[in-house]
């Protein structure tokens, strides 16, 4: 397998963080006008907290930087290790899917049981993809 197709699931990864990106700054701004909220009444957490109502796009951004850290590193150490065989690519591939499905589900309706569904199988298959790394390392 070529080494470069490892790193495909995280450029899928970069995209759907931007994507959520552009989407904070639609529904923020948005809002922003919406309530006429001076930027400068929000320059802090807790007084965005407080004022910006919409936080679904904000938080899942914030998501988005907290499991897929390990996933980032997972892929570099599978490149680096010789280890970014099928069962790899396969697997992180299952963790980028479900991670849209997160990121769909709590920008949309957010539903939370749904979003808890898709955050727990997502976080299953990364630690799953480690432990693939794991054995690769070990043996």
């Amino acid at each position: 397998m070529d080494t470069k197709t490892i790193f495909l699931p995280a450029l899928a990864m970069a995209v759907l963080t931007c994507v959520v990106w552009l989407r904070l700054f639609y529904v923020r701004i948005g809002q922003m006008k919406r309530d006429r909220i001076h930027p400068q009444s929000v320059a802090t957490s807790a007084q965005a907290v407080a004022k910006l109502t919409e936080s679904r796009a904000a938080d899942n951004f914030r998501n988005l930087f907290e499991l897929p850290v390990l996933f980032y590193l997972a892929l570099v150490v599978a490149a680096l290790n010789g280890l970014a065989d099928t069962a790899t690519l396969t697997l992180a591939w299952l963790f980028v899917a479900l991670r849209i499905a997160h990121s769909a589900i709590q920008c949309g309706y957010n539903k939370v049981m749904h979003r808890f569904y898709a955050y727990a199988a997502g976080g299953l298959a990364l630690w799953l993809l480690w432990a693939r790394i794991g054995v690769g390392l070990l043996t």
